[in-house]
């Protein structure tokens, strides 16, 4: 079959391959190319079949369109250029390059020094002349069309956010119900075992590991591991192909959809920060040979290097237009053909930098809010990258929210008994206003999370000292060694009872203190079920039973504790203000917040310096700038880290009458509402909840099962 390109009668500004419905459409981004070939192969991708020099060049994009080539055809480009490393040009006709458009991605990466625009063994400005077409992936070209019917965008506020970080074959891999067929797989993730049980959970959004077809890095597969967790994304638009169960990404929509149907939001982790192609001295694959001195930032001292402040060789150029219009075109695509509720940006601050410094102000957040369409969607940063100045909590401007690691590390030291922890405790309830209240910023600001996939799980926490990574096969020297935890008298798995039993109080604890803070909380997947890594703080290469997800606790109480915990925190708004709670006053005399020692009086100075002090009491409740139609309860939270402690309730706001409603003390009755004496008794190491006594009444005329919700999770908002 022989190929040729014909006119257009209408512009076509789409990058990428783009099937009008009679052929194919290639555009392709390259400023300092000579020449750039487009090649097609067969279907399996083994043989080259044509090769095309692109017959248009206007301003940077190159371009073609092919009569009668449809979807299915699998296809790549050569880039012809100048060989100048130490100008910072790797152009080499000889190596294949993926399309970073390319909708989807056919075969698998076979590891050969051919995918080396230099010759290994010698250094990075020497040049391979091998063709590297055997070994690399290529393009699919795609039909964009889908069966939409029935499903619409939720676009749930931010205050009824509770998100549950997963990892698709990871949460997969060992659950008993699902399919053998279907674990690992986007099906898998959507069947209806995995989605019974998050619903039955109560999270509202599901945030997914890196999704984006990424690759294994060499050295891992040679030690036989694996990347697991696939920070090292190499096609923007194209889904993972190793999570489909067949060739169809179709798949991911019907996973979308799905999930959808059953009122759970999906979010994306994105990483744009860098790509899978590494430093100077990595593959040449797609960006470092179509143009690497525009996709990549470079040494301003030496532009043969690239610039790392990433820790991965490279940094992705967003400050440049048109790798800044790759970024907002690839996450435009998984909104608007994906259907994508929202997306967590690795390594944010990288974003965010313009000549080198990190500016809130960037092209890059600027982009992102005046798009009518990104800017309607949930935007969460990781707000910080290993450069100088990356560490950026709370630096990040509206719509972002940020993971919030002093929540993460905080809530670990007050629970682990560390001293002078009540003042930094107290921040993160209020939702880390310090960090947050600043322009306009809303109390929803900060994503607060015990856990996440890097790290300690939360059974690890309360199980290890010290981290395991042994099987990462670099001598334990990876990961974190500052983790908070503490392994309560025995270093992992344990048969004495009592010890177990103190994790069990402190695994509650933790979950119930995320649960009645202010701000967004994030569940990491398994922390539910009692998962644990065996002490890894760092599984992205362990794709086994050490990375997934065990699920042997279904039946563990603590499951149950946290069902009732997350439909606690939904029964009162009080819980999730969209204002920060800063002391004011109504004019009425109303208070929205005030803090007690355990004698009843209000927190002072030598109390919030007291490094002795293990006991809080906070008073919460409406914001005094919330408007009237904002109807909220009142709670009076007790996190007691020490010794049994007696504590006075208050009089305050006219009220004088407290239920106690929660009382992690209890293993199984922990949400049973009881009338206590004032003062009470709050028991070593558990956190109390009291609720006005009127509040914890069920309205007459309420049916069995209404009365036992009211018991069970208190006022609902209306």
């Amino acid at each position: 079959m022989s190929f040729s390109f014909s006119e257009l009668d209408f512009l076509k500004p789409e990058l990428g391959a783009e099937y009008t419905g009679s052929g194919t459409h290639f555009a392709v981004f390259s400023a300092h190319a000579e020449q750039m070939e487009l090649c097609l192969f067969s279907p399996d991708g083994k043989n080259e079949i044509a090769r095309l020099p692109l017959p248009k060049r206007e301003g940077d994009i190159w371009s073609g369109y092919i009569a009668g080539v449809g979807p299915g055809t699998v296809y790549g480009y050569r880039a012809h250029g100048p060989y100048d490393p130490q100008a910072g040009h790797r152009f080499n006709p000889n190596k294949l390059l993926l399309d970073p458009y390319a909708k989807q991605v056919t075969g698998e990466l076979k590891w050969d020094d051919a995918l080396f625009g230099y010759q290994i063994g010698e250094d990075d400005l020497s040049f391979d002349a091998r063709d590297s077409a055997p070994f690399t992936v290529k393009g699919v070209v795609q039909d964009p069309d889908f069966d939409w019917a029935g499903e619409e965008a939720i676009r749930r506020p931010w205050p009824d956010t509770i998100i549950y970080e997963a990892h698709v074959r990871g949460l997969t891999m060992t659950h008993p119900k699902v399919p053998d067929r279907l674990r690992g797989t986007f099906l898998g993730m959507c069947s209806d075992p995995i989605i019974d049980h998050l619903v039955k959970l109560g999270i509202s959004a599901i945030e997914l590991l890196p999704i984006q077809y990424f690759l294994d890095d060499r050295y891992l597969l040679e030690n036989n591991l694996r990347n697991y967790w696939g920070y090292q994304t190499l096609g923007f638009f194209a889904p993972q192909s190793r999570y489909m169960s067949g060739d169809k990404i179709t798949e991911i929509k019907t996973m979308v959809k799905k999930f959808h149907a059953a009122g759970i939001e999906v979010i994306m982790d994105v990483v744009y920060n860098h790509t899978a192609e590494g430093s100077e001295k990595g593959p040449t694959l797609s960006f470092r040979g179509l143009d690497n001195a525009s996709y990549y930032i470079l040494s301003p001292d030496d532009p043969r290097h690239t610039y790392d402040t990433t820790g991965t060789g490279n940094t992705l150029n967003a400050a440049n237009p048109m790798v800044m219009r790759m970024v907002l075109d690839s996450l435009r695509y998984w909104v608007g053909v994906m259907h994508i509720d929202g997306f967590r940006f690795d390594l944010a601050s990288t974003l965010g930098r313009q000549d080198m410094e990190f500016d809130r102000q960037g092209l890059f957040f600027g982009a992102i809010r005046q798009d009518p369409i990104l800017a309607g969607v949930k935007l969460i940063a990781e707000p910080w990258d290993v450069g100088d100045g990356g560490y950026q909590v709370g630096g990040f401007p509206h719509p972002f929210r940020e993971w919030n690691d002093k929540f993460r590390d905080d809530v670990r030291r007050f629970w682990k008994g560390d001293g002078g922890m009540v003042s930094e405790i107290s921040q993160r309830i209020t939702g880390s206003a310090v960090q947050f209240n600043h322009s306009d910023r809303g109390a929803t600001s900060s994503i607060n999370l015990l856990s996440a996939h890097d790290g300690f799980t939360l059974m690890d926490t309360v199980s290890f000292d010290d981290k395991h990574n042994d099987a990462n096969g670099e001598d334990n020297r990876d990961g974190h060694s500052d983790n908070h935890s503490d392994n309560m008298g025995a270093e992992g798995v344990t048969d004495n009872e009592d010890i177990n039993s103190l994790r069990a109080r402190r695994r509650r604890n933790m979950m119930a203190t995320l649960m009645l803070s202010q701000g967004v909380p994030m569940i990491l997947a398994g922390d539910e079920v009692g998962n644990s890594q065996g002490g890894n703080n760092n599984a992205y290469c362990q794709d086994n039973e050490i990375g997934w997800t065990d699920w042997s606790g279904l039946d563990d109480p603590f499951l149950d504790f946290c069902r009732q915990a997350v439909a606690f925190r939904k029964a009162h708004p009080v819980l999730r203000q969209e204002r920060f709670l800063t002391g004011e006053t109504a004019e009425d005399g109303r208070i929205e917040i005030a803090w007690y020692k355990p004698d009843g009086g209000f927190m002072d100075e030598g109390a919030w310096n007291d490094d002795g002090l293990q006991v809080l009491g906070v008073y919460v409740s409406r914001s005094v700038h919330a408007p009237d139609t904002e109807e909220m309860d009142d709670l009076f939270l007790v996190f007691n880290a020490g010794g049994d402690c007696e504590v006075h309730l208050p009089v305050v706001n006219g009220l004088k009458q407290w239920s106690r409603v929660l009382d992690t003390g209890s293993e199984t009755a922990s949400f049973e509402v009881r009338e206590p004496e004032n003062p009470v008794i709050v028991y070593a190491q558990s956190v109390a909840v009291f609720a006005p006594k009127g509040q914890t009444e069920p309205p007459k005329g309420a049916t069995k099962a209404e009365r036992r919700r009211w018991f069970q999770f208190g006022r609902r908002s209306k």
